[in-house]
């Protein structure tokens, strides 16, 4: 069970533990609030937990393409 755990934890878009170290909270609790919200409201939290991980792979994306001035 512990490899699948950190299967995911090293190949996950990692929206949770970025959402923690912002609020300044476990990543544990983040979690979760995904799971019981995905249970509660029959998805939306599943849906919204998708659209935060492509926004940041985007943000992560356009942030690596910037280049210095110095780079040239």
């Amino acid at each position: 069970m512990l490899h699948i755990r950190y299967f995911f934890e090293r190949h996950g878009f990692s929206v949770c533990s970025r959402l923690a170290e912002l609020m300044g909270i476990r990543v544990k609790n983040v979690r979760i609030f995904f799971i019981y919200s995905s249970f509660f409201s029959i998805g939306i939290g599943f849906i919204f937990y998708l659209i935060l991980a492509f926004w940041l792979k985007i943000k992560d994306l356009i942030s690596t393409k910037k280049s210095s001035v110095f780079d040239l």
